[in-house]
């Protein structure tokens, strides 16, 4: 059974930083993982993604100040933010999936397994 547990999130202020762990319990492929977000009133939409190569995506919104990390030894993905804007504002969920994703995947379709989330409150 596969279990995901996210930590590390908080509040801080704009231009601040914070670090998301995610503990993958039961996954052992790493096959492909991703962080999601979602604030109040929008859609959930990926934030970052990694495969088992450690070939990686991002959002757009989110390039250059936003860093993700798979530590295998420790079963462990991480995902680096600085830079953190007040837009950055959401609750976090971290995904695993049973296939490979080449090239990283930012969308929903073809997660399999989610955690509970972290929320990530940043302040102006």
């Amino acid at each position: 059974q596969v279990q995901l547990v996210e930590s590390g999130g908080g509040s801080v202020q704009a231009g601040g930083s914070l670090r998301l762990s995610c503990v993958a319990s039961g996954y052992t492929s790493r096959n492909c993982m991703g962080w999601f977000r979602q604030a109040p009133g929008k859609e959930r939409e990926g934030v970052a993604s990694i495969n088992r190569l450690g070939d990686t995506s991002y959002a757009d919104s989110v390039k250059g100040r936003f860093t993700i990390s798979n530590d295998n030894s420790n079963n462990e993905l991480s995902l680096r933010m600085n830079s953190l804007k007040p837009e950055d504002t959401a609750m976090y969920y971290c995904a695993a999936a049973r296939d490979y994703c080449p090239f990283g995947r930012l969308g929903e379709v073809g997660y399999n397994y989610w955690g509970q989330g972290t929320q990530v409150t940043v302040s102006s």
